[in-house]
């Protein structure tokens, strides 16, 4: 196996603080790589340094010559002027796309519900992702980069998503907190901490066994070096002047001993709060209908939540699962029907959204406006002390509310909402921004609370982690179980794709049976999930129709290009005189007559690709 990139002996800081110190790793051709850590230990930094996008502070980097490489940043570069046609397709008509079975899929998939001529100025967030991971895989890349892929991609996206990364040859580098996503993809996985990069074979399940052996031969030595230290302690402390007879040789050993001791990991812990008493009545949905515009949610659906109930609650992106959320909080009324909520219950709604009323706050200060003694299971306990537990230390405790990154904004957040006793709890997609070690203890602190849980994650790790049952919104009205869970979710919806796709090719199939007038042609759709499937064969290979059709295809192919070509020269004519109000009237003109042109140039290339399918 070749290597495709190595690194060797790097080393990386900002300011004063190191994130790569001395690191040296490669990448072979085909090999699959993830990569963990805590938010802030240099993992998007360690892709920066890889990719070229920054240099080295030491050691060296190279890359195979002309090695291609496509990276799926955080953040994406689009022009806002550019449509997802032109940023994902690079300008392609439908025909050109549509041909190509796996560019089709990966539009289909990715860009369900996004319009091709759409501009990007319009798109949400999630939307944008989207777009750029689907232009990011259409494209042949040797190594692909991907830093967190499975952000604002639904259970089933990201379930395809990882079929598709794992059948592709190009080698594959990602940084992601979904550990489903790690076991299903990955081969290996690198773990970022402290300026090192530890390598382990196998994905996430296999890292954490390798792991959990690592810790215990550590935790072996560890015990054998601090009974050293101690006796070295305990033998240096006999007194000041006894300690200066000492040989200097021991007293340099114990010392080195000391300063060896590795500062304490500053972890996340979450106190086992108090929860208010819970009743046998928590939530009753009874015969509700919920429509937000025209799209229904639900209709005449019921569906009841008991104590200590722990219910994941999954569905495409669009479903209404934060509706649903919103209506057991109160927040979103039904159009008809009711919600009924105990007289015990104290509930609390942690939302995607996070910005705070008073960015200008402070960390202390705002919790301490709260509640500045908290009463917790293991007894009192003081704000100060609280927030340094959720990872809130040193000068983290006098920052700016909106100067907290976007993992410390969720900590926060759940902070506040803890604060209030509740005994039902609504979370909405609590995984996002938080990484695997932050995940670890959430989970952990989860397991032991006693209220209700109603969680909405695309995360299926963490839903099949802290919830006891499943439910689905599939589009029906309704709010389903699934006894068999995620794997029962993926299932239903593959067989309901199947069958509108095979409702599509008989109502076809119907269209090209019957006789119609010769310009009744397939025009294709303007989304990506109507596309029209190719027809059955017409004419037989080698006869005079096929090589009539097949020279037709050429021309048109040679038009639509010149026609494509032209149209990018009327797009940035118009952006250059765009203060030249007559110019701009006759740029639009003939960019409207080139457009029906090309409209007529490719229907008729439909026309002649029907005769050979």
């Amino acid at each position: 196996m070749s290597n495709l990139l190595n690194l060797e002996r790097v080393s990386k800081s900002y300011g004063v603080r190191p994130l790569l110190t001395d690191v040296s790793l490669g990448i072979g051709a085909g090999e699959r790589i993830g990569i963990v850590g805590r938010n802030g230990d240099g993992k998007t930094t360690l892709l920066r340094v890889m990719t070229g996008e920054e240099e080295p502070d030491e050691g060296r980097v190279s890359r195979q010559r002309g090695l291609p490489i496509g990276y799926l940043r955080q953040t994406d570069d689009f022009s806002d002027t550019h449509t997802v046609r032109e940023v994902v397709l690079g300008g392609r008509s439908d025909h050109e796309w549509a041909a190509d079975a796996s560019l089709r899929e990966i539009v289909t998939v990715l860009l369900a519900g996004v319009e091709l001529d759409r501009a990007v100025a319009g798109l949400s967030g999630g939307e944008r992702r989207r777009c750029g991971l689907a232009g990011l895989l259409i494209g042949d890349h040797d190594l692909i980069v991907l830093d967190e892929p499975t952000n604002h991609l639904d259970v089933e996206a990201v379930a395809w998503l990882a079929t598709h990364l794992a059948a592709r040859p190009s080698a594959l580098v990602v940084v992601t907190h979904d550990r489903w996503f790690l076991d299903a993809v990955c081969q290996q996985t690198w773990e970022v901490h402290d300026g090192v990069v530890d390598t382990y074979e196998g994905g996430y399940a296999a890292f954490v066994l390798a792991k959990a052996e690592r810790l215990r031969q550590a935790a072996a030595s560890e015990v054998r070096r601090q009974n050293l230290v101690r006796k070295e302690l305990a033998w240096l402390r006999r007194g000041p002047p006894a300690r200066t007879s000492k040989p200097k040789f021991r007293i340099d050993a114990a010392n080195v001993l000391i300063e060896d001791v590795p500062p304490p990991r500053d972890r996340l812990e979450l106190q086992r709060f108090a929860t208010q008493r819970l009743g046998k009545d928590v939530i009753d949905i009874e015969d509700v209908d919920l429509a937000r515009g025209d799209r229904v949610l639900l209709e005449r659906a019921t569906w009841r939540l008991g104590p200590g109930d722990r219910v994941g609650i999954v569905g495409v992106n669009g479903a209404g699962k934060t509706s649903v959320l919103s209506l057991i909080s109160g927040e979103l009324a039904p159009q008809q029907g009711r919600v009924r909520r105990g007289r015990t219950v104290v509930l609390e709604h942690l939302t995607q959204a996070l910005e705070f009323d008073n960015p200008e706050g402070r960390v202390l200060d705002t919790v301490e406006s709260i509640r500045r003694v908290t009463r917790t299971l293991d007894g009192e306990i003081s704000a100060s002390a609280l927030l340094e537990r959720f990872g809130f230390t040193g000068d983290k405790l006098t920052a700016r509310l909106g100067d907290l990154s976007g993992g410390e904004r969720r900590r926060f957040q759940l902070l506040r909402l803890l604060l209030t006793e509740p005994n039902v709890l609504l979370l909405d997609e609590p995984t996002n921004d938080l990484d695997i070690e932050t995940l670890n203890v959430l989970e952990d602190f989860l397991d032991g609370w006693p209220g209700t849980l109603v969680v909405v994650s695309h995360d299926r790790y963490f839903l099949e982690r802290v919830t006891d049952s499943v439910w689905a919104l599939l589009g029906d009205g309704q709010i389903s179980m699934l006894p068999r869970g995620v794997d029962e979710y993926l299932e239903r919806r593959s067989s309901e794709q199947q069958a509108a796709r095979n409702e599509r090719t008989a109502s076809r199939d119907e269209v090209e049976q019957a006789p119609r007038p010769r310009d009744e042609v397939a025009t294709g759709a303007s989304k990506p999930g109507d596309l029209p499937l190719p027809p059955q064969p017409r004419v037989k290979p080698g006869s005079a129709e096929e090589r009539t059709a097949r020279k037709a295809l050429a021309r048109l192919d040679k038009q639509l290009v010149r026609l494509a070509a032209r149209e990018a020269e009327l797009t940035e004519a118009l952006a250059a005189h765009a203060s030249d109000p007559e110019r701009l009237a006759e740029l639009g003109k003939d960019l409207a007559g080139l457009l029906a042109e090309k409209q007529a140039v490719e229907l008729e290339w439909l026309e002649a690709a029907e005769v050979l399918e």
